[in-house]
Protein backbone atom coordinates (compact mmCIF):
# COMPACT_ATOMS: atom_id res chain seq x y z
CA UNK A 1 0.00 0.00 0.00
CA UNK A 2 2.84 2.41 0.82
CA UNK A 3 4.37 1.66 -2.58
CA UNK A 4 1.03 2.37 -4.26
CA UNK A 5 0.70 5.72 -2.50
CA UNK A 6 4.22 6.65 -3.55
CA UNK A 7 3.36 5.77 -7.15
CA UNK A 8 0.31 8.07 -7.16
CA UNK A 9 2.32 10.90 -5.61
CA UNK A 10 5.13 10.54 -8.14
CA UNK A 11 2.73 10.38 -11.09
CA UNK A 12 0.89 13.49 -9.88
CA UNK A 13 4.11 15.46 -9.60
CA UNK A 14 5.07 14.65 -13.19
CA UNK A 15 1.56 14.99 -14.62
CA UNK A 16 0.80 18.45 -13.31
CA UNK A 17 4.23 20.06 -13.53
CA UNK A 18 4.25 20.89 -9.82
CA UNK A 19 7.26 22.51 -8.19
CA UNK A 20 9.98 19.97 -7.53
CA UNK A 21 10.29 19.21 -3.83
CA UNK A 22 10.68 16.19 -1.61
CA UNK A 23 7.54 14.22 -0.89
CA UNK A 24 6.41 14.32 2.70
CA UNK A 25 7.03 11.21 4.77
CA UNK A 26 4.00 8.95 4.68
CA UNK A 27 2.70 10.66 1.50
CA UNK A 28 -0.54 11.77 3.13
CA UNK A 29 -2.26 11.45 6.51
CA UNK A 30 -3.30 7.88 7.16
CA UNK A 31 -6.72 9.02 8.38
CA UNK A 32 -7.52 10.15 4.85
CA UNK A 33 -7.37 6.59 3.53
CA UNK A 34 -10.20 5.10 5.53
CA UNK A 35 -12.75 7.91 5.51
CA UNK A 36 -16.36 6.72 5.25
CA UNK A 37 -18.45 7.72 2.25
CA UNK A 38 -21.34 9.73 3.62
CA UNK A 39 -24.58 9.29 1.69
CA UNK A 40 -26.56 12.51 2.20
CA UNK A 41 -30.28 13.03 1.98
CA UNK A 42 -31.47 13.03 -1.61
CA UNK A 43 -31.66 16.19 -3.66
CA UNK A 44 -34.26 17.22 -6.20
CA UNK A 45 -33.16 17.26 -9.83
CA UNK A 46 -32.51 21.02 -9.68
CA UNK A 47 -30.70 21.26 -6.34
CA UNK A 48 -27.03 21.40 -5.41
CA UNK A 49 -25.59 20.81 -1.96
CA UNK A 50 -22.61 23.06 -1.23
CA UNK A 51 -20.48 22.35 1.84
CA UNK A 52 -17.54 24.47 2.99
CA UNK A 53 -14.68 22.07 3.68
CA UNK A 54 -12.21 24.80 4.60
CA UNK A 55 -9.78 27.38 3.16
CA UNK A 56 -10.80 27.43 -0.54
CA UNK A 57 -12.29 23.93 -0.73
CA UNK A 58 -15.99 23.23 -1.15
CA UNK A 59 -17.76 19.94 -1.71
CA UNK A 60 -20.45 20.30 -4.38
CA UNK A 61 -22.96 17.44 -4.67
CA UNK A 62 -25.60 16.85 -7.32
CA UNK A 63 -28.91 14.94 -7.45
CA UNK A 64 -27.17 12.10 -9.31
CA UNK A 65 -24.59 11.91 -6.51
CA UNK A 66 -21.71 13.45 -8.43
CA UNK A 67 -19.22 14.95 -5.98
CA UNK A 68 -16.86 17.76 -6.92
CA UNK A 69 -14.25 19.40 -4.69
CA UNK A 70 -12.74 22.81 -5.40
CA UNK A 71 -9.07 23.64 -4.81
CA UNK A 72 -8.41 20.02 -3.87
CA UNK A 73 -5.24 19.81 -1.74
CA UNK A 74 -3.28 17.68 0.71
CA UNK A 75 -4.11 19.67 3.85
CA UNK A 76 -7.88 20.16 4.00
CA UNK A 77 -10.00 17.43 2.42
CA UNK A 78 -13.63 16.46 2.24
CA UNK A 79 -14.90 13.31 3.94
CA UNK A 80 -15.39 11.63 0.56
CA UNK A 81 -13.23 11.00 -2.48
CA UNK A 82 -14.55 13.37 -5.15
CA UNK A 83 -15.50 12.35 -8.66
CA UNK A 84 -14.20 15.69 -9.95
CA UNK A 85 -11.41 17.70 -8.29
CA UNK A 86 -10.27 21.13 -9.42
CA UNK A 87 -6.94 22.65 -8.39
CA UNK A 88 -5.17 25.99 -8.56
CA UNK A 89 -1.46 26.69 -8.65
CA UNK A 90 -0.99 29.70 -6.37
CA UNK A 91 0.00 27.79 -3.22
CA UNK A 92 0.26 24.19 -2.04
CA UNK A 93 -2.98 24.57 -0.08
CA UNK A 94 -4.76 24.83 -3.45
CA UNK A 95 -3.43 21.72 -5.21
CA UNK A 96 -2.45 18.15 -4.41
CA UNK A 97 0.74 16.25 -4.99
CA UNK A 98 -0.95 13.13 -3.62
CA UNK A 99 -4.36 12.78 -5.29
CA UNK A 100 -6.51 9.93 -4.07
CA UNK A 101 -7.30 6.96 -6.26
CA UNK A 102 -10.84 7.02 -7.61
CA UNK A 103 -11.01 10.61 -8.87
CA UNK A 104 -12.52 10.50 -12.36
CA UNK A 105 -11.49 14.02 -13.45
CA UNK A 106 -8.52 15.76 -11.83
CA UNK A 107 -8.43 19.26 -13.32
CA UNK A 108 -5.42 21.54 -12.75
CA UNK A 109 -6.22 25.19 -13.37
CA UNK A 110 -2.96 25.69 -15.24
CA UNK A 111 -1.31 23.93 -18.15
CA UNK A 112 1.97 22.25 -17.09
CA UNK A 113 3.08 22.30 -20.74
CA UNK A 114 2.54 26.04 -20.95
CA UNK A 115 -0.29 28.13 -22.30
CA UNK A 116 -3.86 28.04 -21.15
CA UNK A 117 -5.64 25.21 -19.34
CA UNK A 118 -8.81 24.21 -21.15
CA UNK A 119 -11.31 22.02 -19.29
CA UNK A 120 -14.92 21.25 -20.13
CA UNK A 121 -16.09 17.92 -18.70
CA UNK A 122 -19.53 16.54 -17.96
CA UNK A 123 -20.18 13.69 -15.53
CA UNK A 124 -23.83 12.65 -15.33
CA UNK A 125 -25.67 15.84 -14.32
CA UNK A 126 -22.67 18.08 -13.57
CA UNK A 127 -20.66 20.10 -16.08
CA UNK A 128 -17.36 21.69 -15.00
CA UNK A 129 -15.39 24.15 -17.11
CA UNK A 130 -12.74 26.79 -16.52
CA UNK A 131 -11.76 30.33 -17.42
CA UNK A 132 -8.03 31.06 -17.17
CA UNK A 133 -6.69 33.94 -15.08
CA UNK A 134 -3.22 35.29 -14.34
CA UNK A 135 -1.35 35.17 -11.04
CA UNK A 136 1.59 36.92 -9.45
CA UNK A 137 4.83 34.99 -9.28
CA UNK A 138 6.18 33.82 -5.94
CA UNK A 139 8.40 36.89 -5.64
CA UNK A 140 5.40 39.12 -6.43
CA UNK A 141 7.26 41.04 -9.10
CA UNK A 142 6.02 39.36 -12.27
CA UNK A 143 2.88 37.97 -13.84
CA UNK A 144 2.40 34.30 -14.70
CA UNK A 145 -0.10 34.36 -17.52
CA UNK A 146 -2.88 31.75 -17.37
CA UNK A 147 -1.43 30.38 -14.14
CA UNK A 148 -4.79 29.76 -12.48
CA UNK A 149 -8.44 29.28 -13.33
CA UNK A 150 -11.92 30.23 -12.32
CA UNK A 151 -14.02 27.05 -12.34
CA UNK A 152 -17.73 27.01 -13.20
CA UNK A 153 -19.99 24.20 -11.98
CA UNK A 154 -23.25 23.84 -13.91
CA UNK A 155 -26.37 21.83 -13.09
CA UNK A 156 -28.57 22.60 -16.07
CA UNK A 157 -28.91 26.39 -16.10
CA UNK A 158 -27.88 26.72 -12.43
CA UNK A 159 -24.28 27.98 -12.20
CA UNK A 160 -21.81 28.13 -9.31
CA UNK A 161 -18.58 30.07 -9.90
CA UNK A 162 -15.45 29.42 -7.82
CA UNK A 163 -13.07 32.36 -8.23
CA UNK A 164 -10.02 30.38 -7.11
CA UNK A 165 -6.91 32.36 -6.15
CA UNK A 166 -7.92 35.38 -8.21
CA UNK A 167 -5.25 38.09 -8.42
CA UNK A 168 -6.82 40.67 -10.73
CA UNK A 169 -10.12 42.22 -11.74
CA UNK A 170 -11.98 40.72 -14.67
CA UNK A 171 -12.09 42.01 -18.21
CA UNK A 172 -15.25 41.85 -20.36
CA UNK A 173 -13.87 38.74 -22.08
CA UNK A 174 -13.66 36.97 -18.71
CA UNK A 175 -17.23 37.93 -17.85
CA UNK A 176 -18.52 36.68 -21.20
CA UNK A 177 -16.62 33.40 -20.83
CA UNK A 178 -17.92 32.83 -17.31
CA UNK A 179 -21.50 33.57 -18.28
CA UNK A 180 -24.29 33.14 -15.76
CA UNK A 181 -23.18 33.36 -12.11
CA UNK A 182 -25.95 32.45 -9.67
CA UNK A 183 -23.59 31.72 -6.75
CA UNK A 184 -20.02 32.96 -6.46
CA UNK A 185 -17.49 31.47 -4.03
CA UNK A 186 -15.20 34.39 -3.30
CA UNK A 187 -11.79 34.69 -1.55
CA UNK A 188 -11.88 37.39 1.12
CA UNK A 189 -8.33 37.41 2.53
CA UNK A 190 -7.83 41.10 1.60
CA UNK A 191 -4.33 40.73 0.20
CA UNK A 192 -3.04 37.30 -0.77
CA UNK A 193 -5.54 37.35 -3.65
CA UNK A 194 -7.01 40.87 -4.02
CA UNK A 195 -8.04 43.68 -1.74
CA UNK A 196 -11.69 43.93 -0.80
CA UNK A 197 -12.42 46.82 -3.15
CA UNK A 198 -11.10 44.84 -6.11
CA UNK A 199 -13.04 41.75 -5.15
CA UNK A 200 -16.23 43.79 -4.74
CA UNK A 201 -15.67 45.13 -8.25
CA UNK A 202 -15.48 41.55 -9.53
CA UNK A 203 -18.73 40.66 -7.76
CA UNK A 204 -20.40 43.76 -9.16
CA UNK A 205 -19.54 42.62 -12.69
CA UNK A 206 -20.73 39.04 -12.11
CA UNK A 207 -23.95 40.09 -10.30
CA UNK A 208 -24.62 36.84 -8.39
CA UNK A 209 -27.66 36.42 -6.17
CA UNK A 210 -25.53 34.63 -3.55
CA UNK A 211 -21.90 35.08 -2.55
CA UNK A 212 -20.19 32.69 -0.15
CA UNK A 213 -16.92 33.88 1.45
CA UNK A 214 -13.87 31.60 1.56
CA UNK A 215 -10.09 31.87 1.92
CA UNK A 216 -10.14 33.95 5.07
CA UNK A 217 -7.53 33.91 7.82
CA UNK A 218 -9.34 34.10 11.11
CA UNK A 219 -12.46 36.06 12.02
CA UNK A 220 -10.87 39.47 11.46
CA UNK A 221 -10.52 39.18 7.67
CA UNK A 222 -13.92 37.53 7.36
CA UNK A 223 -15.72 40.14 9.45
CA UNK A 224 -14.03 42.97 7.54
CA UNK A 225 -15.39 41.60 4.28
CA UNK A 226 -18.85 41.08 5.81
CA UNK A 227 -18.90 44.63 7.16
CA UNK A 228 -18.09 46.17 3.78
CA UNK A 229 -20.30 43.69 1.94
CA UNK A 230 -23.29 44.45 4.15
CA UNK A 231 -23.72 47.73 2.30
CA UNK A 232 -24.97 45.70 -0.68
CA UNK A 233 -25.74 42.20 0.57
CA UNK A 234 -28.16 40.78 3.08
CA UNK A 235 -26.04 38.78 5.54
CA UNK A 236 -27.20 35.21 6.12
CA UNK A 237 -25.05 33.53 8.79
CA UNK A 238 -25.35 29.75 8.85
CA UNK A 239 -24.75 27.55 11.89
CA UNK A 240 -23.63 24.64 9.71
CA UNK A 241 -21.07 24.68 6.86
CA UNK A 242 -23.50 23.31 4.32
CA UNK A 243 -26.61 24.31 2.41
CA UNK A 244 -28.92 23.19 -0.39
CA UNK A 245 -29.39 25.66 -3.23
CA UNK A 246 -31.31 25.85 -6.48
CA UNK A 247 -32.00 28.50 -9.07
CA UNK A 248 -35.65 28.53 -8.04
CA UNK A 249 -34.76 29.23 -4.40
CA UNK A 250 -32.34 32.09 -5.05
CA UNK A 251 -33.16 35.15 -2.93
CA UNK A 252 -34.75 38.22 -4.46
CA UNK A 253 -32.01 40.45 -3.07
CA UNK A 254 -28.25 39.77 -3.26
CA UNK A 255 -27.30 37.74 -0.21
CA UNK A 256 -24.02 36.80 1.45
CA UNK A 257 -24.23 33.29 2.92
CA UNK A 258 -21.57 32.96 5.64
CA UNK A 259 -20.63 29.37 6.47
CA UNK A 260 -18.42 28.41 9.40
CA UNK A 261 -15.29 26.63 8.32
CA UNK A 262 -11.55 26.25 8.65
Amino acid sequence: MALLRFFFALMAAFAFGLPAMALEHGCRPEMAEGRPRIIPASLSEKELRISFVGHASFLIETPQNVKAVTDYNDYVRAEVVPDIATMNKAHSTHYSRNPEAGITHLLPGWNPRGGRADHDVTLLDLRVRNVSTNIRTWDGGHTEFDGNSIFIFELGDFCVVHLGHLHHTLEPAHIRAIGRADIVLVPVDSGFTMDIEGMMEVLEKLSPRIVIPMHFFGPHTLEKFIRIGSEKYIIDRREKPTGVFSRESLPDRPTMVVMPGR
